[in-house]
């Protein structure tokens, strides 16, 4: 019969390192506020891959109030390679400070979906078009989240933002086009559901750029199958 062995314990670590369990926290969770000689640091992290000790993420949370988790929900609409290059690159960029990015399932927008997030204490929520709002971002604040990010046409009370008005995106493309002699221009919305968030203002910003031009705007609907595509 084989015995599994028990979970190694700070504890463990701090009898073969020959040092205290506070000072295995204090080296363990790159604390600053205590100085710990090098020489000790070492023999902590020496006994910690010996014993095969990892510490538990859920109580390091608890004493913190937050974990070092960056939340992302997970994209509700079909993304493209833009998308995974981003998120592959922000994962990249947290990772060297420490943090891990984590998308987390659609479970509803705005406040519903801020109480799911806030049960797992993220240090650090990036909600593009969730639908957050301010009661939303007071929970997250509540719950730990030192900053709460959010992406759409206008700010949210208490979170920072990165504005992009589609409108004025679909604006500055029909303008753009008719500076340089287009007269009839299709706006392409594809039919996947929730990519109307894009495309129905990038349309609206179209048709008020080339209002009293004479220009024509057309909506195109599009699906993302081969058949659309040949038609």
């Amino acid at each position: 019969m084989v015995q599994i062995p028990n979970t190694p314990t700070s504890a463990d670590v701090a009898r073969l390192a020959g040092v205290s369990r506070a000072t295995v926290s204090y080296v363990l969770n790159d604390t600053d506020a205590v100085r710990i000689s090098e020489p000790t640091r070492r023999r902590v992290h020496a006994a910690a891959r010996e014993l095969g000790y990892v510490p538990h993420a859920a109580a390091r949370t608890l004493r913190a109030g937050h974990s070092r988790m960056v939340l992302m929900p997970a994209p509700a609409v079909p993304v493209g390679p833009l998308y995974h290059r981003f998120l592959g690159e922000l994962q990249a960029a947290l990772g060297r400070l420490d943090y891990t990015v984590v998308q987390h399932g659609a479970v509803g927008q705005g406040d519903e979906a801020a109480r799911a997030w806030a049960e797992l204490r993220p240090v650090a929520v990036l909600a593009p078009g969730s639908g957050l709002g301010p009661h939303g971002v007071a929970v997250l604040k509540r719950a730990g989240a030192r900053a709460v990010v959010t992406l759409g046409p206008t700010r949210v009370e208490g979170a920072h933002a990165l504005l992009m008005d589609h409108t004025v995106v679909g604006h500055r493309a029909a303008a753009h086009l008719h500076d340089r002699g287009r007269r009839r221009i299709g706006v392409i919305l594809p039919e996947e559901p929730g990519l109307e968030f894009f495309s129905r203002p990038r349309l609206t910003g179209a048709r008020r750029a080339l209002a009293g031009t004479g220009a024509a705007v057309t909506a195109l609907p599009l699906a993302y199958t081969e058949r659309a595509a040949s038609e």
